[in-house]
């Protein structure tokens, strides 16, 4: 958002403590509510720090690390990144407010669960006064599973993405982007529809407004699993065209040869000098 950061490299380096990154900075220009969405994905993709290009991403260019963070080789201590994006987020949010709005219009928090990579921000007026199902406490907690809870569902769908996510990732990416732009384009419908209201029509309006787009949220997310789990199942890529997924001409029940796109080299490398004595084809 602003230009001159690099000069903080060492610092986020830690290299050179005494050249602290300040707290706060002011963008060279206005930011969308979208720019700070994708801000909070960030893995320092592009940077050196980039989680993605290291051997610690495997073969699928994760940019994970599990827990643990720290390490020891050979008495040697390390430390894998801490990204933006975190597999362990329980939720978050963007918190936009407008001032040119009445009171209970123009307050939104941009609402999302898990991972911010793998899930999507959907729209929560200030002044609702009921909850989503999909986020209501008691559905669901970190040892029982809810079927209707977003938590869940957006945590089955990172989970998958993990084991392939230079592919799965991207597609979920995708889904995200078109949520939040639409909803970003439909909220100023909204605004205007309800700025003219009064206070209780306003309420009423917004909470029915959020609550139904919040589940629309989550059932777009039951059929993103359920598509995923179909397109990516043993670690295959089925085809798709215009019409779906393609056949290979004996029945729509028996795809088409899928896609294998393997890993990446340097994964592959780093394979073949770890165990290729054993790997290697015997001519």
């Amino acid at each position: 958002f602003a230009d001159g950061m690099d000069k903080y490299l060492d610092y986020a380096m830690g290299y050179n403590l005494n050249n602290p990154m300040p707290l706060w900075i002011k963008p060279d220009q206005k930011i969308s509510p979208k720019q700070v969405f994708d801000a909070m994905r960030d893995h320092y993709e592009g940077t050196p720090m980039d989680m993605t290009t290291d051997i610690g991403a495997g073969g699928s260019k994760l940019p994970y690390r599990w827990r643990p963070m720290n390490f020891e080789v050979d008495g040697v201590s390390y430390v894998n990144e801490r990204a933006t994006a975190t597999q362990q987020t329980g939720f978050w949010f963007t918190a936009q407010a407008r001032n040119y709005l009445p009171d209970a219009v123009g307050g939104i928090l941009w609402f999302g669960v898990d991972d911010a990579a793998t899930s999507c921000l959907t729209p929560i007026y200030c002044s609702i006064t009921d909850v989503p199902e999909c986020f209501r406490e008691g559905n669901g907690h970190m040892t029982q599973y809810s079927p209707t809870s977003a938590f869940w569902i957006f945590n089955r769908v990172a989970q998958f993405a993990y084991l392939r996510y230079d592919y799965i990732g991207a597609e979920v990416q995708k889904s995200a982007d078109e949520w939040e732009n639409a909803k970003l384009k439909e909220v100023l419908t909204v605004d205007n529809a309800a700025k003219g209201l009064s206070l209780k029509k306003q309420k009423e309006y917004l909470t029915d407004y959020s609550i139904n787009t919040a589940q629309s949220m989550f059932n777009r997310w039951v059929e993103l699993d359920q598509y995923l789990m179909v397109k990516y199942i043993d670690g295959n890529i089925k085809v798709e065209d215009e019409n779906g997924f393609v056949d290979n001409g004996n029945g729509k029940n028996i795809p088409a040869s899928p896609d294998q796109p393997g890993y990446s080299e340097k994964w592959k490398r780093a394979v073949a000098a770890d165990n290729g004595d054993i790997l290697r084809v015997v001519e």
